[in-house]
């Protein structure tokens, strides 16, 4: 009888915990996953600078906002204006193991490009893809691993802004820095743009902001007006140009408007925020919906402001144009 018992009661046992694990299955497969995603994103922004650092906040609020705070880890890391800086952090995050690496300016794209040809790369603020990286007929998609947005404003408005801005100039110099391939066709562009206009147009290249103002001094000294495309050594060295040019009454027309804050009178603006939200929009394409970086083509700012800086107009004597915005003056 005890036999009898014990293997009804082992049976019941059994019957029991088969019905309460079916249960468990059933509830477990109905229930929604909640498992979330953490993508690991690195950074390596050039250098610090008003226009970079916009860009930077503006692809980090993007994904932010599209897949949440908890879901992803930004590394950020600042190559302290040295293309070998830029290298070492972007070869760290490929061993790292990062998901994408977005390269903030020209140097750091071109060390993200060096250092993988697997992690999708999404460069930003730079001016032209097809020189950065050296592509042959570069029609507007890279390929391959790399795409991102360009901070190309176009460059026949920003010559024609130099004759609207100083219709007497004979001269003018255009300044900037020679290891930045994407600040040598600016300048190759709007020279060619002023040539075709009849003015006599000089190059004055600097190697890095130890001669900068050797170099601005000489083409202050032989110009009525200097033009400075978006470079990022000027960038990060306005009050040098500034402090020459200013005494001088050589006004400069400037290619991105962080640098017309800083030594410029006008500029053709595009917000770089913007620019860096656009970004961070892609990047979500690529990691949540699993868009192919290989086929997405470079975007461009949708919108370019003619602005000027009012401070350095008054001190020139110069009438802001008609159709132009004054930048807002930093808080």
């Amino acid at each position: 009888m005890k036999k009898v018992l014990s293997i009804v009661l082992a049976l019941a046992i059994c019957v029991g915990a088969c019905f309460v694990f079916a249960s468990c299955s059933k509830d477990d497969a109905d229930a929604p996953k909640t498992d979330a995603v953490k993508y690991k994103i690195g950074i390596v922004q050039l250098v610090e600078h008003v226009a970079l650092d916009a860009a930077t906040e503006g692809f980090k609020q993007a994904i932010i906002d599209e897949l949440g705070e908890d879901a992803v880890e930004f590394d950020f890391q600042n190559g302290q204006n040295d293309p070998n800086t830029c290298s070492t952090i972007a070869n760290q995050f490929v061993s790292n193991g990062v998901d994408l690496i977005m390269a903030n300016a020209t140097p750091a794209l071109q060390a993200a490009a060096a250092a993988t040809g697997d992690i999708p790369i999404l460069g930003t603020s730079v001016t032209e893809y097809g020189v950065a990286l050296e592509l042959e007929d570069f029609n507007g998609t890279v390929g391959g691993n790399i795409s991102g947005t360009s901070d190309l404003a176009p460059l026949d408005k920003q010559a024609d802004m130099i004759t609207e801005w100083c219709p007497d100039a004979k001269t003018v110099g255009l300044l900037y820095c020679s290891k930045e391939a994407n600040s040598q066709y600016q300048v190759d562009v709007v020279k060619a743009a002023l040539k075709k206009k009849g003015l006599k147009v000089t190059m004055y290249p600097f190697t890095d902001s130890n001669d900068l103002a050797q170099i601005c001094t000489t083409a202050a000294d032989n110009s009525d007006v200097i033009y400075v495309p978006t470079d990022n050594t000027v960038a990060e060295n306005t009050g040098i140009i500034d402090n020459i040019c200013e005494p001088k009454k050589i006004p400069v027309i400037a290619g991105e408007e962080g640098i017309c804050s800083g030594c410029g009178v006008a500029t053709l603006s595009i917000s770089y925020y913007d620019l860096g939200y656009t970004t961070g929009k892609m990047a979500v394409k690529i990691l949540r919906d699993g868009e192919d970086i290989s086929t997405m083509p470079i975007e461009y700012a949708e919108k370019q402001t003619p602005k000027y800086n009012q401070q350095n107009c008054d001190v020139l004597g110069l009438t802001p144009l008609e159709g132009y915005e004054a930048i807002e003056a930093a808080e």
